[in-house]
């Protein structure tokens, strides 16, 4: 029988009835302050903090809200299915964990308990590069849940084609190459703290443990940890990668390739030319360039650009179940979720970033129901309007 999401709020209700309460809120635009509130500066400001001024952040959110939706009436809502293909996988729902790296800043348990999380509730983990756990440790935890892989394009070949062959033989099936990271951007609440976690060897675990990376150095990673540090920082993304360089990429992995970080719709069409499988329309959640266009405002052009010739997903500013449905109305195939699932892991490990989930994909399903549509099919364009700024 196909799940029907929107069944936790029942499940909530009952549980109320014995005097239980969620232990998170539900409305996942409060995680942010609660978790403010819990887990020092540093941390809160790497997974929260913006480039400049949040501009582009606040504007993500504006994008989103700015758009409204158009319920329809007297549709057969009763049975609904909210699985999609993906990359050529089947998805219980258009939802993807993005990948956030250094997660053991938020919680000990780190990436394995998000890719528990995700297993648990059947929706994709995207592993970082640069996570705190090594890949085949957080492949063990997900068990058989579906992984995609993000990688930081190193400037050293061989790692990367190290980090390739590790992924693919630790069963990742899709790779999300970011493109909008050759540089990381000025980010104040990260500069005025002085807080880079890389720098204390946190979100190396796959390079540390990398043998490519290990001949690379002098000294073994245990006795020279800063000289680690250092050929990490030196190596860690290239600002001289162009288009063909992509030919490399797909050599060394034989699954689909998307390209994470896409806002103009030629850079689309060259993603297509390139054989790529998919495009993450995204500007990093903010965090890469001040003044950026909204990922959402750019998101229909993206996908106009391409059509059905590869996978549009989408990520940067999703919060709630109505944007999930604005995302998808625009023209995803799917959403990455980011910094609540972060929130979620940091307050609660596993078990919040289970409730983030269920919350999400329940108001989605819900949102779909009320808005007169079955599943995520029958979206398109019509079912919004834009309010004027």
């Amino acid at each position: 029988m196909t799940r029907h999401w929107a069944d936790f709020q029942y499940e909530i209700y009952l549980n109320g009835m014995t005097g239980a309460v969620p232990r998170l809120p539900t409305d996942l635009t409060r995680l942010e302050q609660l978790t403010e509130q819990r887990l020092g500066p540093g941390p809160v400001g790497y997974v929260a903090g913006s480039a400049g001024t949040g501009s582009t952040a606040r504007a993500n959110r504006a994008a989103l809200e700015r758009r409204r939706i158009v319920p329809r009436m007297l549709r057969d809502v009763h049975e609904r299915d909210l699985s999609v293909e993906v990359l050529g996988r089947s998805l219980p729902a258009p939802l993807a964990l993005a990948p956030i790296g250094v997660l053991s800043i938020m919680h000990p348990d780190a990436e394995p308990a998000a890719a528990r999380a995700a297993a648990a509730q059947g929706v994709p983990f995207v592993l970082s590069s640069a996570s705190s756990t090594p890949m085949e440790q957080v492949a063990e935890a997900s068990g058989d849940g579906e992984r995609w892989f993000q990688l930081y394009w190193a400037k050293d070949r061989e790692v990367t084609r190290s980090f390739l062959t590790r992924a693919k033989s630790a069963g990742f099936t899709a790779l999300l190459v970011t493109l909008d990271t050759p540089l990381l951007a000025w980010r104040p609440r990260d500069l005025d703290q002085a807080y880079l976690p890389f720098l204390h060897g946190v979100g190396t675990a796959n390079y540390f443990s990398d043998p490519a990376f290990q001949a690379g150095l002098a000294k073994p990673v245990h006795e020279d940890p800063d000289a680690a540090v250092m050929h990490f920082v030196g190596m860690f993304a290239d600002p001289g990668k162009t288009w063909p360089d992509l030919a490399f990429l797909r050599e060394n992995w034989d699954g689909p390739i998307v390209l994470k970080g896409i806002l103009h719709p030629d850079d689309a069409r060259r993603a297509v030319d390139a054989g790529m499988d998919g495009v993450v329309v995204s500007n990093h959640g903010g965090r890469q360039v001040a003044g950026s266009v909204a990922a959402a405002d750019a998101l229909p052009r993206v996908a106009e650009a391409v059509g059905d010739r590869l996978a549009v997903l989408f990520d940067s500013g999703i919060r709630t179940g109505d944007d999930m449905f604005k995302a998808l109305a625009l023209g995803a195939r799917a959403v990455l979720l980011g910094r609540p699932y972060a929130y979620g892991l940091g307050l609660d490990g596993q078990a919040g970033v289970e409730h983030v989930i269920r919350c999400l994909l329940a108001e989605f399903d819900l949102t779909l129901a009320l808005s007169g549509h079955a599943g995520p099919g029958t979206l398109g364009i019509d079912d919004l309007i834009e309010e004027s700024a």
